[in-house]
C-alpha cells in the first residue's frame, strides 16, 4: 500500500457508511470500526504494516504535529481530510509499531433533546456563574453533552464564549454569542495558560475540554467564583468520584480551601454512560447531582461518601441516580435489563426498580 490518502478516504466513507464512532489503525491488524459500542474488523481491507500505519500517520498529521509525535511518541489531534467530516485522533506506539485511534466529530451539533439528555441540562446552561462538570469515562459522550450545552448558549444568548481544547473537536457557527475556540499547542500554551489570560479577555462562559492539573482546576474554579459560567470534564465515574478526585489532585494543606470553593461555586456533577439499544445505537444513562445546602455542606465537611444518599433521595430537587435511569430505560424498552445490570454500581438496589 503506497496511496494512504487514497486508503484513508475509503476508510472513512466506510465510518460514514456504517455510522461508526471509531476508526482503529494498527500494524498486524485489519483496520477495524466500533459500530454501535461493538469493535468490528473489515477484513474485505488488507491487515495493515508497520510501513502502512506510519505512512497514514504521517498523512494524518501536519508538520508541526508529526515533529510532536516522533519525539513524544503519543499525540492527540484533529483530523479533518475534506473540511466536511472531522475526527478527534490519537497516534501511539505499541511494540516499536504505530497505532492510531479516531472518534468521528459529527458536524452538526445535536440539542439536549436530540441527545436523550434531561431537560435540567438547559437549566445549567442558562445560569450566568458558576461550576458544572461532565464526566464520565472515555468515549461514553462527555463532548457531545458539553457541544450541546455551549450551542444552546450561543443561540439563546449574547456572551463572549471561548473553549481550550486538545485538540478542538466540535466546531461551533458564531450566532447570538461570540465563540472563540483556543486549541493547546496551536493558540495556547496550556490550559491554566489558556484560564488566567480569559480573565483579560471579558469572557462570560469557558468551556475546558478537560482538567489535567491541580492549577487548571483551581484557576478554573476561582472563575466559576468570579462571575464566570464554567464548563468542563473529568474522567470519573460518579458525583462523589469526581469531588473526591478534584480534592485529592491537591496538597493536603490546601484541601480544605478547595472543598469551600468548591461548595460554594459547583452548580452540579452530570455523569453519563452511553448503552447499546435494543433497537440499535446507543442511548445515555445518568447521574445529576445538584449543589444544594446539604449537598454544600458535605462538600465543606468532606462527608462526600454521603453525596451517593443524597442523589437517591433528592428527586424532588431534581437530581437523578443512575439506577432510577437504568430502570427508567428498562420500563421503556429501550435497553435489556442485563445491559442495565452491567452498568450499575448497587445491583440489589436496581433489582427493587426493575
Amino acid at each position: 500500500m503506497s496511496d494512504y490518502k487514497k486508503e484513508l478516504n475509503e476508510l472513512i466513507l466506510i465510518v460514514a457508511k456504517e455510522g461508526a464512532s471509531d476508526l482503529h489503525l494498527t500494524a498486524g491488524h485489519h483496520p477495524s470500526i466500533r459500530v454501535s459500542g461493538d469493535l468490528i474488523p473489515l477484513v474485505n481491507r488488507p491487515v495493515l504494516s508497520a510501513d502502512d500505519t506510519m505512512g497514514m500517520v504521517m498523512e494524518i498529521l501536519n508538520e508541526q504535529n508529526r515533529e510532536v509525535f516522533i519525539d513524544k511518541k503519543e499525540i492527540d489531534f484533529s483530523y479533518s481530510p475534506d473540511g466536511t467530516v472531522r475526527f478527534r485522533g490519537n497516534a501511539f506506539f505499541q511494540r516499536g509499531l504505530v497505532g492510531v485511534a479516531l472518534r468521528l466529530i459529527p458536524s452538526v451539533i445535536r440539542t439536549v433533546e436530540e441527545l436523550n439528555l434531561p431537560t435540567q441540562i438547559q437549566e445549567f446552561a442558562r445560569k450566568k456563574q458558576g461550576f458544572f462538570l461532565v464526566v464520565g469515562p472515555v468515549g461514553q459522550g462527555k463532548s457531545t453533552t458539553l457541544a450541546a450545552m455551549i450551542d444552546m448558549i450561543n443561540h439563546e444568548r449574547a456572551e463572549h464564549i471561548v473553549t481550550i481544547e486538545d485538540p478542538i473537536e466540535y466546531l461551533f457557527n458564531s450566532d447570538r454569542s461570540i465563540i472563540d475556540q483556543r486549541e493547546v499547542r496551536f493558540d495556547t500554551e496550556s490550559f491554566h495558560s489558556a484560564l488566567k489570560s480569559m480573565f483579560r479577555q471579558d469572557v462570560n462562559v469557558a468551556m475546558i475540554g478537560e482538567m489535567r492539573s491541580p492549577e487548571t482546576i483551581s484557576t478554573a474554579v476561582t472563575a466559576a467564583e468570579t462571575g464566570h459560567l464554567i464548563l468542563s470534564t473529568l474522567h470519573t465515574n460518579s458525583a462523589s468520584q469526581t469531588i473526591d478526585r478534584i480534592v485529592d489532585s491537591f496538597e493536603s494543606g490546601q484541601q480544605k480551601q478547595i472543598r469551600v470553593q468548591l461548595a460554594d461555586s459547583l452548580l452540579g456533577i452530570f455523569s453519563q454512560r452511553l448503552i447499546t439499544r435494543t433497537s440499535g445505537g446507543l442511548i445515555p444513562a445518568y447521574e445529576l447531582l445538584i449543589n444544594n445546602n446539604a449537598v454544600a455542606n458535605l462538600i465543606r465537611e468532606g462527608r462526600t461518601a454521603e453525596i451517593d444518599v443524597v442523589i437517591e433521595t433528592g428527586a424532588e430537587s431534581g437530581m437523578i441516580d443512575l439506577n432510577h435511569s437504568l430502570a427508567d430505560l428498562v420500563r421503556r424498552g429501550e435497553i435489556s435489563p442485563e445491559e442495565a445490570y452491567r452498568y450499575s454500581y448497587n445491583v440489589k438496589g436496581l433489582e427493587r426498580l426493575i
